[in-house]
């Protein structure tokens, strides 16, 4: 069986590099002036909605961008894909937690589809994933189009492949393990706003916002005994960014070091990614409701639900962008944000607060300058906020 899909894979995968293979020049004409009218649109579909050629061909031309040199050789970064985690690493602090946080990241996966395009000669659609499609599932997790070993981003993380690196000033942002308790599993209660689910699990409550699971729900992912296991769970060994395939040499967290892949797949984050976890968000009536609802695990669950969920380096709050997941699961977080706004675009298309900074009390406003070293221009929050004018031109089908 293990054979027979490798041949499927290899097949597939040369007939999408008739479409997509090789890196290409970037088009002179790709600076264009923010808030013009767009020429053309990039209508967004959900991964598993693209034809498989669309698939194969968006996995080719990741590939590609990992085997280009970066533009910016003074940084750590080895390659293209790892310029745009290099950025993300270094504005972590300023672009989490912050009024901005929504337009920043909106921005970023407009550069990276640009870059897929223009420098790897991607021509498909630009690729989201939306949770609510499997969380909304009793279909296992590892069962989703999205971790397909041939036509998506692979599996799971394997158990004893990965050891995090040593890091005595704590530089890698890596969340604790802790081990589990000896003895019977503890009783206490899985509490959500408007009910509690009786144990037996460790007592956790849960953000605002979020529905409780029937009662009697076991914690998800919980070893026996207690506690809970590390995201770093192990490398990928399947699919296209196999261990073999895709080495990273950013992270984890602010840490320089080569490494694997890394997943630690929970059906824990499916609580967090439902229909009506969304719905929830959607009924917040202005920018500062939202953004309070997704910027945050704590205070909202579908920003951190997706992180959770695919767990590994995805968790880590700095280096989640070696996971080419990452670049799915926020733009699946920036559609919600865009419908949001579609529903009533006179008071909600240019409407934006929040902090400066983390914690701060200057107001963001539209004029705020947003960075992206050694991926493009500077540019303001305005020139985010509406899908149909340049720099964004796009749409979410």
């Amino acid at each position: 069986m293990i054979q027979i899909r490798l041949t499927v894979y290899v097949v597939l995968a040369a007939l999408a590099s008739l479409v997509v293979s090789t890196p290409v020049k970037a088009r002179e004409d790709s600076a264009k002036v923010p808030g013009a009218q767009c020429t053309t649109i990039d209508r967004r579909k959900e991964w598993r909605d693209m034809s498989v050629g669309q698939r194969l061909s968006y996995i080719n031309a990741v590939l590609c961008l990992h085997s280009l040199p970066p533009n910016d050789k003074t940084r750590a970064a080895t390659s293209r894909y790892e310029e745009f985690q290099a950025t993300h690493i270094l504005l972590t602090d300023r672009v989490h937690s912050v009024g901005h946080f929504l337009p920043w990241h909106r921005h970023l996966g407009t550069l990276y589809g640009k870059a897929l395009r223009e420098e790897c000669g991607y021509d498909g659609p630009t690729a989201y994933w939306d949770w609510r499609r499997d969380a909304d599932s009793e279909v296992d997790i590892l069962k989703s189009p999205i971790f397909d070993p041939v036509t998506g981003f692979g599996g799971d993380g394997v158990e004893g492949t990965y050891t995090l690196p040593p890091d005595p000033n704590n530089e890698g942002a890596t969340l604790p393990t802790f081990a589990p308790a000896p003895g019977p599993l503890p009783t206490g209660t899985f509490t959500f706003p408007g009910g509690t689910a009786p144990g037996p699990f460790p007592t956790f409550t849960f953000p605002s916002g979020t529905p409780p699971p029937p009662s009697g729900t076991p914690f998800p992912g919980l070893p026996p005994g207690g506690g809970f296991p590390s995201p770093y769970k192990g490398c990928v060994l399947d699919g296209p960014f196999n261990s073999t395939n895709w080495r990273i040499h950013l992270g984890p967290g602010k840490l320089v070091t080569e490494h694997c892949l890394v997943r630690n797949i929970s059906p824990f984050g499916k609580f967090m990614l439902t229909s009506e976890v969304v719905r929830n968000v959607m009924l917040s009536k202005n920018y500062e409701e939202f953004r309070l609802a997704v910027d945050s695990f704590q205070n909202g669950p579908i920003h951190g639900g997706g992180h959770v969920l695919v767990g590994g380096e995805m968790i880590n709050v700095y280096s989640a962008g070696a996971d080419p997941l990452f670049y799915l699961h926020h733009a699946g977080l920036d559609k919600v944000w865009w419908d949001w706004q579609q529903v009533d675009p006179t008071n909600r298309l240019y409407d934006v607060s929040g902090p400066t900074t983390q914690g701060g009390s200057i107001p963001i406003t539209l004029d705020f300058e947003l960075d992206f070293p050694a991926l493009g221009p500077n540019i303001t929050v305005r020139d985010t906020m509406d899908s149909a004018l340049e720099p964004n031109c796009f749409t979410y089908e």
